[in-house]
């Protein structure tokens, strides 16, 4: 009998203990915090959750989210697809969407798809530069089905990012975050239109981490930037060019590539961050062309393996490896073999840091860099440049025939001709997959002629384009040999 009273009061005993403890420690909100006090650490419900824990409804951020990331369709209507592949990188190809499926020298319409984000109530909408490349048509349509034919405003292959607009008023919008703030172990949310059907589609993640360069932005003259913000948050093809957003709903990136084997996600995804896009999509608008500021240095960002070759006594920061006459780092007083430790009060860890941050500057802007040397850190106070050497800002020339070429253009300086002894020319600045780049025209070639009219300024070329059509000459520099004219024969429509 007494051993029966004892397991008796034993259970009840326990139970109690057991209500107890619900009671004190569950909560209705779902959301953990781990104890900071000296006892062993163990896990509380809390009933007050704020936005740095872990929210396990994403139903507000979707809702708010979802009206504005919209599905780009593109339609190209001629140039065969194997020509094509071989211009879009092979990164990219698995994140396009259905692109590529034709045969190789079909010369049929072809489509693409990816995503895009309305980042204003009148219709502009930020995208990825290879979601809209050599379309011919774009088309963009609303979680609600509203669709619209998209203009293209601008592009920055450096980044990867592009700038389209449509013809409406009030629509649903995403505000840009500060990227800056965001911090590894952050929830985040992403979303698109994955796999060409799967529309409005969010999945949710963490950012595994900040600042990578992932090697896939390339160009002739490696100003490419990388800096991506990595999550854990699904991305499939179709999702270029959509949204990650921090638990309020705020843009803090556009889902830019996957790391894959297979074409599919495989854990890792990669987004251009909103302090990075912001720069450039107020650039493309403003003057429909990127203002970029160097340094003028080449640089290697310090690893072990750099520390050691160099004999350094640092293991971060970015190594000066060599200047540029007359850019901004020699007119400073930086030297080769500087270490790049900060810019104004960014600390300067990686290569992706420095380029990141300066990428967000324009020429004529202002900048102190902090360096290492002989054992001391040294400041200098810089004024960036343009590839040229000069301040000032430029504005790109747009329009019909513009928008064949599908190129961007600058005017030079003084100094820039004098140096190649010509009397005017306009350089072609960046160049994508139109009718120069048929014809084998690179970016840095300097347009002296059209159709045998002197080419002094954007307004020459201009109303030298506007005023011809069929067959058109076109006579040329490249800036390294400026005494070879070079001919090339182009169509305008």
């Amino acid at each position: 009998m007494k051993n029966i009273l004892t397991t008796v009061f034993a259970a009840v005993f326990a139970s109690l203990f057991t209500l107890v403890a619900y009671t004190y420690f569950v909560d209705d909100n779902r959301v953990f915090q781990v104890d900071s006090s000296n006892e062993p650490a163990f896990v509380n419900y809390v009933a007050e959750p704020s936005s740095t824990m872990a929210p396990f409804d994403f139903t507000a951020a979707a809702e708010k989210v979802t009206p504005a990331v919209v599905h780009i369709t593109s339609v190209q209507q001629s140039a065969s697809a194997s020509n094509e592949m071989e211009q879009i990188p092979e990164f990219f190809r698995d994140l396009f969407g259905d692109r590529f499926q034709q045969s190789p020298g079909q010369k049929r319409p072809r489509m693409g798809s990816g995503s895009g984000v309305i980042i204003s109530s009148d219709g502009y909408i930020v995208s990825n530069n290879h979601v809209i490349a050599d379309a011919d048509e774009l088309t963009v349509v609303l979680t609600d089905n509203r669709s619209y034919t998209a203009q293209v405003i601008g592009t920055d292959p450096t980044t990867d990012l592009a700038l389209i607009k449509i013809k409406d008023e009030d629509l649903p919008f995403l505000s840009f975050a500060n990227s800056d703030e965001v911090k590894v172990g952050e929830w985040v949310m992403a979303a698109g239109n994955p796999l060409s059907y799967l529309n409005s589609t969010v999945t949710a993640g963490i950012v595994s981490a900040k600042g990578r360069s992932i090697g896939i932005l390339r160009n002739e003259e490696r100003t490419s930037i990388e800096s991506f913000i990595q999550t854990d948050a699904a991305v499939n093809p179709g999702n270029s060019g959509g949204a990650l957003v921090n638990v309020d709903g705020n843009l803090i990136g556009i889902n830019t590539a996957i790391a894959s084997q297979t074409g599919s996600y495989i854990g890792y995804s990669f987004a251009v961050p909103s302090n990075i896009a912001k720069k450039v999509v107020e650039d493309l608008k403003e003057y429909g062309t990127v203002q970029r500021g160097f340094l003028g240095v080449s640089i290697v960002g310090i690893n072990p393996a750099v520390a050691k070759e160099y004999d350094l006594d640092l293991n971060q920061g970015v190594l000066v490896q060599e200047i540029v006459e007359e850019g901004s780092a020699q007119e400073a007083g930086i030297e080769k073999g500087d270490i790049i430790v900060k810019v104004d009060e960014k600390k300067i860890l990686r290569n992706s840091d420095l380029l990141s941050y300066i990428g967000r500057k324009r020429p004529g802007d202002q900048v102190m860099v902090t360096v290492y040397r002989d054992g001391k850190e040294k400041t200098f106070d810089m004024t960036l440049k343009t590839r040229g050497g000069e301040t000032k800002l430029v504005k790109a020339q747009r329009g019909e025939m513009f928008d064949q070429l599908d190129a961007e253009f600058t005017e030079l300086s003084d100094e820039q001709l004098d140096e190649m002894n010509i009397s005017g020319g306009v350089q072609v600045s960046s160049i994508s997959m139109g009718k120069l780049q048929q014809q084998g025209i690179n970016s840095g070639f300097i347009i002296t002629r059209i159709a045998n009219q002197p080419i002094r300024s954007l307004d020459d070329l201009r109303k030298a384009l506007d005023n011809e059509k069929g067959g058109v000459l076109i006579e040329g520099i490249y800036p390294d040999e400026p005494d070879e004219k070079q001919f090339f024969g182009i169509g305008l429509e």
